[in-house]
Parts: structure tokens; C-alpha cells; sequence
């Protein structure tokens, strides 16, 4: 068994572990797209750092890597091949992206009073991309397993997932609209600052 098919084992057991554990709360979970139940229940009492949400984010970390790592294994070959920890660099490099941009948002939060709004929000993004990320997952068993993948289709997938993630922004800035509104310079800046530069920095470090 080669190492990708390890690691989507091991994804695979990590989001049956959380569905085994918390099923109801999971169940909750994958009816994001029709209903915000998750969060009415949810969000009023479970933290961010809480046993569901770290399994779900350890499948995020996996499956978003081997998606990366397939967009380097179709356009740049030379790379994976002269570089035998590129995905556990993916990995790691990924880990530290989110967490840092998580704490610097928390930092925010806490400078201006407005660690309740902060945490909702925070919970909101973290929850939308896990349920993305299973989205991902199924994308690489396809890609990995199914289909040939090539540049064009790599991209069609990527714009979609692109979509999904703007979608659920727009969904967590609509539940927050009214505090938006009222301080919608500092949201424009946090709108480029947190938002639009880091993914933009992400990209150029990756290619």
C-alpha cells in the first residue's frame, strides 16, 4: 500500500472516528449546506478547540495537502521527484498558515473587545472548511483512483472549492451583518489584511 492510500485510510478513520464519538453533533454537521441547526446548537456551547472539531481539522490538513501535492505532481514533476517530504512540508506549512492566521484573528479579537463575535466567527469559518474538506476528500479519491488527473481539471476543482469557500464567507459575514455594517472600514481592512493577502502570499510561496 503506497502512502497516499495510507494517508486517505487514515482521513477516512479520522472523520468515522468523530462521526462514532459525537454522531450527533456530526450528523448536524453535514446539514450545513440546508440548515444552520449546527450552529444554533452547536455554537452556543462548543469551543473551537474541542475533540470534534481537532478530528475534523487533522482530515482538513490531510486532504487539502493531497490536493496540493497532486498540483504539484501534474504541473511541476520535477519537484515531487526532488523532493521526497514535499507533502509532509505541504503539511506542515498548511498547519502553520491557519494556525497562525487563527491566533492573529483571536489577537484582534481580544484587542477589541470582541472576543464573543471573534469565537462565533472563528467557529462558523473552522466548521464550513472542515465540511469542505470532506468535499476535498472525495475529490482525491476520484483524482487519485478514478480519473487521469490533468492541469485543466485540477483547476476546475480547485475554482470550485475556491467557490464553496466564498460562499460559506459570505454566509458568515451575512450572519454578522449588522456588526459589519456598523464598522465596515475595519472590516474592509480586515477583509484584505486576513482574508484576500495571506492566500495571495500562501500561493506565491507555493509556485
Amino acid at each position: 500500500m503506497d502512502w497516499v492510500a495510507v494517508t486517505l485510510v487514515i482521513c477516512l478513520l479520522v472523520i468515522t472516528l468523530a462521526k462514532h464519538l459525537y454522531p450527533r453533533e456530526f450528523q448536524q454537521f453535514i446539514t450545513l449546506p440546508i440548515s444552520d441547526k449546527y450552529f444554533l446548537v452547536q455554537g452556543k456551547t462548543q469551543q473551537i478547540v474541542h475533540l470534534f472539531n481537532v478530528l475534523l481539522f487533522i482530515a482538513q490538513i490531510l486532504s487539502v495537502s493531497l490536493f496540493i501535492f497532486l498540483f504539484f505532481q501534474v504541473l511541476q514533476p520535477e519537484t515531487v521527484q526532488t523532493n521526497k517530504y514535499l507533502f509532509v512540508q505541504i503539511c506542515t506549512a498548511y498547519f502553520v498558515f491557519v494556525c497562525v492566521k487563527f491566533s492573529i484573528e483571536k489577537i484582534i479579537g481580544t484587542a477589541f473587545s470582541l472576543d464573543t463575535v471573534i469565537n462565533s466567527y472563528l467557529f462558523q469559518k473552522l466548521s464550513y472548511r472542515n465540511l469542505i474538506a470532506l468535499f476535498i476528500f472525495i475529490i482525491n479519491l476520484f483524482l487519485y483512483y478514478i480519473i487521469e488527473p490533468t492541469g485543466t481539471i485540477l483547476l476546475l476543482f480547485a475554482a470550485i472549492i475556491i467557490v464553496f469557500n466564498g460562499i460559506a464567507l459570505f454566509y458568515s459575514y451575512k450572519t454578522n451583518r449588522n456588526l459589519i455594517m456598523s464598522n465596515f472600514f475595519y472590516f474592509i481592512l480586515y477583509l484584505c489584511a486576513l482574508e484576500i493577502s495571506p492566500y495571495f502570499i500562501l500561493y506565491k510561496t507555493l509556485v
